[in-house]
Parts: C-alpha cells; structure tokens; sequence
C-alpha cells in the first residue's frame, strides 16, 4: 500500500474524474504497539481501495488533525479544527482549477468532529458537493461483513479493527503487545473533558488481541462496496 498517489497529470488527464477523494488521518499515540500514523494509513488505505475500483482523483493524505484527547502521551501533535477546516476549503477551491467541484473525504480518525459540519455546510451553499466516507452505517456494514467480535464502541481505540487493517496493509508495523493489550473502558462520558488518559494508561480502549489480517481484508472490500453510495449520490443530478 501506497501511501501517496503514483498517477501522473497525463493520467488524469486521460480519466478526467469529477470526484475528488480526500484522506485525512492523524498523528496521535495508538498504545505501544501501533505507530502514531496508525489512522493516516487507514485512511490512505480505504482511500485508495477505493480510487482502484472508481474513477476518482486520489489526493495524498492529511497527516495531522485534531488529536487534542490523546495529547497526554508521547509524539502525539494536532491542528486546530479552524486550521483543519481552512486546509479543506483550500483544497476544495484548487480543484474547481482542475474542474472538480465535488470532493469526499475519507476520515482515519474519530476525532475529527468538524469533519461533518464542512460537509454539511459544504452541502448548503453546493448541494452534493461534498459526502464524509465511511458514515457510521458503513462502519457496521464493515465490522458485521468482516465477523468482528467487537462493536465501535467497545472497541474505540487501536483495537480489534485499526489492528486488522494494519495487519493487512501494513503488518510489520504492529508491535508484538497487541495480543495482550487489551483494555475495557465503556463508560467514557467526559472523555471531551478530560482526555484519554483518564479512561486508559496504555491508550487503548478496544480488543486488539481480536485482530487478523483477514478481517482487515474484509473490513476494506466492504468499505470499497459501500463507497459507490456515495459516489452515485455525488453525480446523480
């Protein structure tokens, strides 16, 4: 995998996609085993699954977004949601260059919650200009077709899904820890107050020991279905 686009301008030249795909990841701990680019490159990963079944122009990936609730640990580094938010809309004004009005991005990292009001407010002005991939329903669609033991909320941080993906693009970037690393935090409701670190020591909340490489096969081709949705609503008129 990849995780920067290959193709030349004569090449998309040649496709001439009208949809553009975005994917936005994070640079944030994911427990010991994990890199700190662990949501980069699932991002990149669902992004271009997804650009090698549909035309539509890859975009290299946002690396650092908002991670402020794992900012108690090493090596983590955030944007603020205005800094993100203005890297979008730049984004989105130089492509109208090449002709593409209409943009998805592709979102690694659950932190990103201003991701949905640029959409929404993207879709105000522009009415299906701009889709935010996977929705919540894809997420299920994927851990049900993939037999995940886990649900998003049980498992929320480099758990039993980021470890199964990775297994699967990225292998040798998976630390050994992750079979006994697991780690239960369901009640989590001032996590926006007080971070991470008040619910985990080791920054996980999930069931990394659950993951396989298989089940990241399986979560990517679900995505990969589930993204002609949106691809079909972006270019219906």
């Amino acid at each position: 995998m990849d995780m920067f686009p290959t193709a030349t301008t004569a090449d998309i030249a040649d496709r001439a996609p009208n949809v553009a795909i975005l994917p936005i990841g994070s640079f944030e701990q994911h427990g010991p085993f994990l890199p700190l680019a662990t949501d980069s490159i699932v991002a990149a990963a669902i992004a271009g699954a997804v650009a090698a079944r549909y035309n539509v122009l890859l975009l290299p990936p946002v690396t650092i977004s908002c991670s402020h609730e794992h900012a108690a640990w090493p090596g983590t580094v955030s944007i603020s949601h205005h800094t993100l938010s203005a890297i979008i809309d730049d984004i989105r004004t130089s492509l109208t260059g090449s002709g593409i009005t209409r943009l998805v991005i592709v979102n690694g990292h659950g932190g990103n919650y201003v991701l949905s009001n640029i959409v929404q407010t993207a879709n105000a002005a522009t009415p299906r200009s701009m889709s935010l991939f996977p929705t919540r329903t894809d997420w299920d669609t994927a851990r049900t077709a993939a037999h995940l033991e886990t649900d998003a909320h049980h498992d929320m941080h480099a758990g039993e899904l980021e470890v199964s993906v990775l297994l699967h693009v990225r292998p040798q970037l998976v630390g050994p820890g992750y079979r006994d690393g697991d780690h239960a935090a369901d009640e989590r409701s001032m996590l926006l107050v007080d971070g991470m670190r008040a619910y985990t020591e080791t920054g996980v909340i999930g069931k990394p020991s659950a993951g396989t490489p298989e089940k990241g096969e399986q979560l990517l081709a679900s995505l990969v279905a589930s993204f002609q949705q949106h691809l079909a609503h972006l270019t219906s008129q």
